[in-house]
């Protein structure tokens, strides 16, 4: 059964364009020209993703996020002009799983599509997580990186765990602060920032990858396969 992705957009020809690049590629395709049909659509078809517009009239991108959030673990992928950081960042926090920023290239999206759509809903147990050149064994909380075993303080291990049943994924500073140090901590990145040069460091080892991509102005994604900062 062909997978099944949901376009949202107010402006007609770019859900055109999106549903016809996506239906080349084998998928089931649905669009929508504004949230309120997004969610009618959401409910009746349950699609296995959702590629959504943030500024649209009347309900926006950000609160189909929260929407969508309240039912259902399916990937959403926003897009986004630069000027709309807050509102993007906004999505992230709402539920989110990555953005795009428009003018984007149809190839771009349709990789981003396709790895959000290998993983699995993630399911928060002690089972260890193999991904990437990682192993982390949650129960033990120990870890390795290509065989190497990587000593981390409890905050580190935790930050760490975070991002690996997240890979691949945006996440926001409010979303890593908040999960690590508790609400209260929400406004205060200088901790982040500490914690995360000190992981990069351990991870990376005398090595040459980058497992930990800096999203400018919004948070931090996690490849466990590295890649360049």
């Amino acid at each position: 059964m062909a997978e099944r992705v949901l376009v949202v957009d107010d402006e007609t020809q770019i859900t055109r364009v999106l549903r016809a690049a996506l239906s080349t590629q084998g998928y089931d395709v649905r669009a929508a020209n504004d949230p309120v049909e997004a969610l009618r659509i959401f409910e009746e078809w349950a699609p296995d993703l959702v590629v959504t517009d943030l500024m649209m009239p009347g309900m926006t991108g950000v609160d189909l996020c929260r929407a969508i959030r309240k039912k259902s673990a399916a990937p959403i992928l926003v897009l986004s002009v630069r000027e709309q950081e807050r509102a993007k960042v906004e999505a992230l926090d709402a539920g989110a799983d990555d953005y795009v920023t428009k003018p984007f290239s149809i190839q771009e999206l349709l990789a981003r599509v396709r790895a959000h759509l290998r993983r699995a809903p993630e399911r928060v147990t002690d089972a260890p997580i193999e991904v990437g050149d990682f192993s982390v064994d949650v129960a033990a909380h120990t870890v390795s990186v290509s065989g190497r075993s990587v000593h981390l303080t409890p905050k580190e291990f935790e930050l760490l765990l975070l991002f690996a049943r997240n890979a691949g994924k945006v996440l926001t500073h409010r979303v890593l602060l908040t999960a690590v140090w508790g609400a209260q901590s929400a406004q205060q990145p200088e901790y982040l920032r500490v914690f995360i040069g000190q992981l990069r460091k351990k991870l990376q080892g005398d090595g040459a990858k980058e497992y930990i991509q800096t999203e400018p102005w919004v948070g931090y994604r996690f490849l466990p396969e590295g890649g360049s900062d």
